[in-house]
């Protein structure tokens, strides 16, 4: 998802954080942090996740798939997945809180 690189990008541009400190923060080398902003890596929940934490925002403020979708499904099935990890005592990354 081309989009999720480029969100991710821009909202830590608004934030003057640099690829050195992402990466630095995740753990990473920043040439790999510059391969997820880039698009040459597929972004999964992890990933998400811990960028989500550093950016103190949630991850569907940076990944959508509502768009391929048409509709809210996405938003649907993220809020169904909190519901559960809530119900079954499943611990919330700080910022889905």
């Amino acid at each position: 998802m081309k989009i999720c690189g480029q969100n991710i990008r821009k909202i830590r541009r608004e934030r003057d954080l640099t690829q050195e400190y992402m990466a630095f923060e995740m753990g990473i080398s920043q040439k790999a942090y510059s391969d997820i902003e880039n698009s040459k890596v597929k972004i999964n929940l992890e990933i998400l996740t811990k960028i989500s934490n550093i950016l103190n925002i949630k991850p569907s403020d940076i990944c959508s798939i509502s768009h391929k979708c048409g509709n809210n499904d996405y938003e649907d099935k993220y809020n169904e997945l909190l519901e559960y990890m809530k119900r079954n005592n499943i611990s919330l990354p700080d910022n889905l809180q």
